[in-house]
């Protein structure tokens, strides 16, 4: 990243391929001086990369945002500290980016009293 001018201390988040990770994987980041981050689960946010053609594994936009909101609402501390997994791009075969949606969510959870914050402001770095 350092060869598109992005510095470690600008991208200091590692969440790896797949969101995949091991005790390997945790050691050899904080020794590089990353922090290990991955999405909260139980929103399905994070299923915003499937397409249909992947059958059962496929989740629809519709089904992602419904999710969002039924899981604030049923969990005891809402969505604070969550984090949302969302997909810059999604594969052409998905009808339905969640990218569309984005917009209407985020100013759902702000009418809901929520506010945002990035990883800088809300994870503590310790060396």
């Amino acid at each position: 990243m350092e060869t598109f001018g992005v510095t470690k201390i600008e991208a200091r988040y590692f969440l790896p391929p797949y969101e995949w990770y091991n005790d390997s994987i945790s050691t050899w980041t904080r020794e590089l001086g990353l922090t290990l981050v991955n999405f909260t689960p139980g929103s399905s946010s994070n299923a915003d990369w499937t397409h249909p053609e992947l059958g059962a594994q496929y989740v629809s936009t519709d089904t992602i945002y419904s999710r969002i909101l039924q899981h604030e609402s049923s969990s005891r501390s809402g969505l604070n500290g969550f984090i949302l997994l969302l997909h810059i791009g999604a594969d052409p075969r998905r009808p339905d980016p969640f990218t569309m949606r984005l917009d209407e969510l985020l100013v759902e959870l702000k009418r809901r009293g929520y506010t945002f914050a990035s990883l800088n402001h809300t994870i503590r770095l310790t060396d």
